[in-house]
């Protein structure tokens, strides 16, 4: 089949490798411009430089709709298309063009992560398993009907970077597999179950705010979420913005206010965390190590040196 692929950073970057190493001819790709976004300089392979690398031409578009892309998607003719990791609505006009219409790679398990950072959203939020979804796209946000999905486990210490290093090697035989299922006419396209969908909104630096009444458990979780080449989860010490680059949930329950820098457990410091940290009854979070403003990364227990005093979500 003739292809236009739309995508961008690694993800698309995985996706049109496929697409050049398959049996399918690559007619045209389609990517965005270099991004500041602090989460799209992240995994940033190009994909213009490996469209450009095998003679394959290249149209760079913030969104879509112009004329020139229009013409361009004209002439390729594509039999599909496939898109990974476009940040932007695609029209009918575009996603309905080829005969097979658009095959859309979704970093989740569909219906559920729906929108932007999945794993992430995924890890925080502690399920057990996360994957890759091939779908047929229409004009809802990843709602179109299923050909293919496959999943891995969320390990007890999986941090994001962990579950990005998993899922993308998904991508490559998802997309091999479900374009020679829709070759062959052999798809078998499964319409998702919208009362189970759930969207979630793109990440910023915002979002690696701690909230000292969030539980233990769900700020380990927030702590491995943001991992890097992530923006640290972060917290504020007497004014200066620290972030906490390794933690884990304490053995004993600690009571108190949540922030409160508490005792030494381990290797670690307990910060009392929890809503209802006033009962004694709440884990704490161990923090391990934590990185300076500077830079500097430091062990918790050299770094608070005295117990007391407060973490806090600002200065």
């Amino acid at each position: 089949m003739r292809v236009v692929m739309f995508g961008f950073q690694t993800w698309g970057h995985r996706t049109l490798q496929a697409l050049l190493d398959s049996e399918h001819e690559v007619a045209l790709v389609v990517t965005h411009p270099k991004s500041d976004h602090a989460y799209e300089r992240i995994w940033d392979d190009s994909v213009a430089d490996l469209a450009a690398k095998h003679d394959v031409p290249v149209l760079l578009r913030t969104r879509p709709g112009d004329e020139e892309l229009a013409a361009a998607l004209r002439d390729a003719a594509p039999d599909i298309i496939v898109a990974n990791n476009w940040r932007t609505w695609l029209p009918p006009s575009i996603f309905d063009l080829p005969p097979h219409g658009t095959l859309n790679v979704h970093d989740s398990l569909l219906p559920a992560y729906a929108g932007f950072s999945p794993l992430i959203w995924a890890l925080i939020n502690g399920e057990e398993q996360v994957g890759v979804t091939a779908h047929r796209m229409n004009a809802e946000l990843d709602a179109g009907d299923i050909v293919l999905q496959r999943a891995v486990p969320v390990g007890p210490h999986d941090t994001a970077t962990d579950l990005f290093h998993k899922t993308v090697a998904l991508i490559g035989p998802i997309v091999r597999d479900a374009l020679g299922l829709i070759a062959s006419g052999r798809a078998e396209w499964v319409p998702q179950d919208r009362s189970k969908a759930r969207f979630f909104h793109k990440r910023s630096i915002e979002d690696g705010r701690i909230d000292w009444t969030w539980p233990a458990e769900d700020l380990e979780r927030l702590v491995r979420a943001q991992s890097d080449p992530y923006p640290s989860a972060f917290t504020y010490h007497r004014g200066e913005r620290i972030g906490i680059v390794s933690a884990a949930v304490s053995e004993a329950c600690y009571g108190g206010t949540p922030g409160r820098i508490f005792i030494r457990e381990g290797d670690g410091v307990v910060v009392v965390s929890g809503a209802d940290a006033r009962t004694g009854r709440r884990r704490g979070l161990v923090v391990r190590r934590l990185r300076t403003e500077d830079g500097a990364e430091h062990a918790a227990t050299d770094y608070f040196r005295v117990m007391g005093g407060y973490l806090t979500a600002r200065p």
